[in-house]
């Protein structure tokens, strides 16, 4: 009987090898069992059952990228908090160390969100967080059906 030990980076990339063949086996397979039968319909653009007007390259206001791009800042943030506050939680780690690591380790996470909280009032002040609010514009518009018709739905 052969037995091989394998270590824990060796089991990882049997499943990541495992995931990449499962992935191309089953691509492969579902292009040679599909009908391939392409039209001028099947190759249209389909945005949400209507027809699309004009072109794809419509222009977006830069407040929507600034504002996702620090959603993911704040997102990996916690990516690295997290594993941090994990191991900070260790009470034999922090006692073997006499305490000289988590003091270390706090003072680490201190500068981190230090540095992120910088870059956060600096977006702030800078009016990236500002979002412009439309004015309401008032019309000269009379409509033909009565105020008091109005007021019964309001109630």
């Amino acid at each position: 009987m052969i037995q091989t030990d394998l270590s824990e980076f060796g089991t990882l990339l049997i499943f990541i090898l495992g995931a990449i063949a499962f992935a191309i086996v089953g691509l492969t397979a579902s292009k040679l069992l599909r009908p391939n039968k392409p039209n001028f319909e099947k190759l249209t653009t389909y945005e949400s059952g209507e027809d699309t007007v004009g072109t794809a390259w419509g222009q977006f206001s830069i407040k929507f990228y600034i504002v996702a791009l620090i959603f993911l800042l704040f997102e990996v943030e916690i990516i690295y908090l997290f594993p941090w506050a994990i191991i900070f939680g260790d009470k034999e780690l922090i006692a073997s160390t006499n305490w000289s690591w988590a003091w270390f380790a706090i003072a680490e996470m201190f500068i981190f969100i230090f540095i992120l909280a910088l870059g956060l009032a600096y977006a702030w002040r800078k009016g990236y967080l500002n979002w412009v609010k439309p004015q309401q514009i008032q019309t000269d518009y009379k409509s033909p059906i009565p105020e008091s018709a109005y007021k019964k739905y309001k109630e």
